[in-house]
């Protein structure tokens, strides 16, 4: 909703200033005239370019709180409490920030007379698109519970899956940080002290200690250069990366990546079925469920390919058809789909496929973190060996010409 500053005429005919809430300026203008008969001026209040900022907010609705807040309500709407009881109630209980205001405002907005899916369209500009168009269509079906059991299933789904993945994958980012603070610490604490030693034995260095002390003088002279040069780099990755071209890039090089490039197209392949399944089973025509599928994934260029699929519908395809058409997806996926679109059971062969696909997707990251693991540590260790042979070399030359 929008706040629209107002000046009218009361019954009694003195002038009136106030301030009103409604999506629109012909919505404002009637509720001001259940008051005041004659409007004179309505505006919009400007909104203000600073908002204050809640830092204890999450930046984002989780798949957790999503699967809880669904739940709750085909709780409470299938024991029969109104709508807009059931949004005030769960807005009182839910302890996650975001979704806590969200629903508070938005059941001002349901007790007015708006659906709840309009609402959350407006007021949840956080909320991911698939749980509002499920939403949408089961209003318009009148199975609106179902939708929300459905819902349930879904983020409950994706809330483990992704928690699987990040769990597999914290370890080895882990070392691999801690191994750079312990490399950049030797370089820039340990060898300059070491160095004064090591050059005073006199005598020609090795080519390994040379190279280390220049290292090390580099990045004791010019730490500052370096981090200004990577927090560049940084900054830059991420403009290019809002762009069209860039998100494009990225997305393509994700797929490629060795190892995790196999994780991200099956995981892809597991949020297309699952997505597609639950628009569907919300009724939800094919072509919809393709154009928000492909804005809810993950991976921007498989989204893209599946968004342009729907324009293979328009024509008259089949969606077996046009998926074969998409290489970034697994062909198990597409010819399990055309399997399931032929038999007449789409929706529960996508629900099956993409139950199986979380599975590969679990089995795929414990692999790569027993992969990773082991590389990381011998990419380590050559590093640390690396350092100890150029510090000691000189050392065992010294003792050696004694």
């Amino acid at each position: 909703m929008t706040a629209y500053k107002y000046k009218a005429l009361s019954p009694d005919g003195s002038k009136v200033n106030g301030v009103v809430e409604a999506y629109d300026e012909f919505e404002a203008v009637a509720r001001i005239k259940e008051s005041c008969p004659v409007v004179l001026k309505v505006e919009p209040v400007p909104e203000r370019k600073w908002k204050r900022i809640d830092l204890n907010e999450p930046l984002w609705v989780s798949d957790k709180v999503l699967s809880l807040t669904a739940s709750q309500f085909a709780i409470l709407l299938r024991a029969g409490m109104p709508m807009s009881r059931t949004v005030e109630v769960i807005a009182q209980q839910i302890t996650d920030r975001l979704m806590k205001r969200i629903l508070t405002e938005t059941a001002k907005d349901v007790s007015a007379g708006y659906s709840l899916s309009h609402s959350l369209e407006t007021r949840g500009k956080k909320i991911p698109l698939t749980f509002i168009e499920t939403l949408r269509a089961g209003e318009e079906s009148g199975t609106l519970e179902q939708s929300f059991e459905k819902l349930t299933a879904y983020y409950e789904k994706s809330h483990k899956i992704r928690s699987k993945v990040r769990g597999a994958m914290m370890y080895p980012i882990f070392l691999a940080i801690l191994a750079v603070v312990v490399i950049a610490v030797v370089i820039t604490v340990t060898v300059p002290v070491m160095s004064d030693i090591i050059v005073e034995g006199g005598g020609e260095l090795p080519l390994p200690t040379r190279m280390l002390l220049g290292m090390s003088a580099f990045f004791s002279k010019w730490w500052w250069l370096v981090l200004g040069v990577i927090a560049a780099l940084v900054i830059g990755l991420k403009l290019y990366g809002r762009t069209e071209k860039g998100r494009t890039r990225f997305a393509r090089i994700a797929l490629r990546i060795p190892i995790l490039g196999n994780i991200n197209r099956m995981n892809a392949a597991s949020q297309f079925a699952n997505t597609m399944s639950t628009l569907l089973t919300a009724g939800l025509p094919i072509t919809r469920a393709l154009a928000i599928t492909g804005k809810v994934m993950d991976n921007y260029a498989v989204g893209l390919s599946v968004r342009n699929c729907a324009l293979g519908i328009e024509e008259g395809k089949r969606l077996g058809d046009v998926l074969r058409g998409s290489p970034m997806l697994p062909p198990l996926l597409t010819e399990m789909t055309a399997v399931g679109e032929e038999s007449g059971s789409l929706e529960d062969t996508l629900d099956t496929i993409g139950t199986y696909f979380d599975s590969e997707v679990e089995q795929a990251s414990a692999k790569a973190l027993s992969m990773l693991e082991p590389i990381i540590t011998v990419v380590l260790g050559l590093v640390i060996g690396f350092i100890v042979l150029a510090l000691y070399l000189p050392m065992f030359t010294m003792y050696n010409s004694m």
